[in-house]
């Protein structure tokens, strides 16, 4: 009878939507039967989960854009959020730091959708109501 094994992991993920990088610690019991057929069941922290490649979410922000790297793959570090300062007692100029851009106000979903659908609608009962105004004054012989 084959021998069942587990093996411990560390895999690095990175949002796309943030930028948030972190690493999530697997065990994965690698199980096979009687007859050779294999299969994997990766755990964390003691619960079954699905494997790391399948269905990652950002603890940062929620999101489903994840990346992911293999385990042993090193992680890309963050940069850090402020300049480190000079070590030598001269003030050296700082460059002035640029605002985003503004983002433009986008219209309202809700008024985009009535307009995509009112319109149509609209045009449709005026062709009725003219065709049944043109039927009612000159009937089909």
């Amino acid at each position: 009878m084959p021998e069942d094994f587990e093996t411990r992991e560390t895999w690095p993920f990175e949002c796309l939507r943030c930028l948030h990088v972190w690493e999530e610690d697997f065990v994965v019991r690698h199980l096979s039967d009687a007859y050779g057929n294999g299969g994997d069941i990766w755990l964390s922290s003691g619960v079954p989960v699905p494997p790391p490649w399948s269905d990652a979410c950002c603890p940062a922000c929620g999101g489903y854009r994840v990346t992911w790297f293999p385990s042993g793959h090193p992680i890309r570090v963050p940069e850090p959020e402020h300049e480190p300062e000079p070590e030598s007692g001269q003030n050296e100029p700082v460059p002035p730091v640029r605002a985003p851009a503004p983002v433009p106000e986008r219209a309202h979903l809700p008024g985009r959708l009535l307009v995509a659908l009112g319109v149509p609608l609209a045009l449709f009962v005026g062709y009725e109501l003219f065709a049944n105004a043109v039927a009612s004054v000159r009937p089909h012989p």
